[in-house]
């Protein structure tokens, strides 16, 4: 299979995106793996999807795929044992189902699916693939011809020596201990923790608890969503015609900078969903006015 650009859905508007018409692609070579993509937003500021994994699959790079791009990435494993490697360093990181894998531009990566069910992982990318960060600039990088799956160095110095190891990480796991936790300011009826909050690209994982709703928010980026779980509304006073969306489990959302918004959770349970913001920004999360 030679190399295509990926799909590039983009909207105009405030848009829900339901997972039934979520954009499809399939990318890869047979022996290097081949990888499907539900592809659910591609703007000029922001790029979200989902990618699978069958059983014993896996993906490397190759010429035409090189594993390698200009842009921020936050990978949160919705299903399956994936495991992440960077050839070059020899670095290998595995994150299960709600943990996530944060690395930045220049990382070599390839990715395996280590468990008997399928593997789903929800990406964000900023810069996106319309600024050139994906294959135009893979291209540029010299081509890696032999790949490591350890760090071979730490053998006889491990775990005596983990700090180094992990103040030299190219990925970084995240789990619920390394997120940054902020309780919504306004009405405290959601609290979010943080993957990643760079110049590049915020992302985030959101609670609405029960019966209860966020603050309104508005931000300069880009938003885009993908329910977890739930009964999750949105409200977009701004928008034009539809202003009121009802979202299931694995329906996406899209919100242009500089529409305000509120969720609310209409269900019992809470009302789960990861976003990522790009440009980064902290926008009206963390703190709230003191009462007098």
């Amino acid at each position: 299979m030679g190399y295509k650009p990926s799909p590039r859905p983009v909207f105009d508007r405030p848009s829900h995106i339901r997972y039934d018409n979520v954009t499809r692609h399939l990318w890869g070579e047979e022996d290097a793996g081949l990888v499907d993509d539900w592809i659910y937003a591609s703007t000029d500021k922001i790029h979200q999807l989902v990618f699978g994994l069958q059983p014993g699959g896996f993906f490397k790079h190759t010429d035409a795929f090189r594993t390698i791009f200009g842009a921020d990435e936050v990978l949160y494993v919705l299903s399956g044992t994936f495991g992440i490697a960077n050839p070059q360093t020899g670095e290998m990181q595995v994150a299960k189902a709600g943990e996530a894998l944060f690395f930045r531009k220049d990382t070599w990566h390839h990715g395996f699916n280590l468990g008997d069910e399928p593997v789903r992982v929800l990406e964000y990318f900023a810069p996106p693939p319309s600024q050139g960060t994906s294959g135009p600039y893979a291209r540029t990088k010299e081509l890696i011809t032999e790949n490591r799956y350890l760090q071979d160095a730490m053998m006889g110095r491990f775990p005596m020596e983990a700090k180094a190891e992990r103040a030299g990480r190219t990925i970084h796991p995240m789990r619920d201990a390394d997120l940054l936790w902020s309780l919504d300011r306004q009405t405290q009826g959601a609290y979010t923790g943080f993957y990643a909050a760079t110049e590049h690209l915020t992302v985030g994982r959101t609670s609405v608890l029960t019966g209860q709703r966020s603050g309104m928010e508005t931000h300069t980026g880009d938003e885009c969503i993908y329910v977890l779980s739930g009964a999750l509304n949105i409200h977009v006073p701004d928008a034009e015609g539809q202003v009121w969306f009802e979202l299931n489990p694995r329906d996406g959302f899209y919100i242009p900078g500089g529409y305000s918004h509120q969720y609310y959770n209409m269900g019992k349970g809470p009302a789960e969903f990861v976003f990522g913001i790009a440009p980064g920004e902290m926008g009206s999360f963390g703190t709230a006015p003191a009462r007098g």
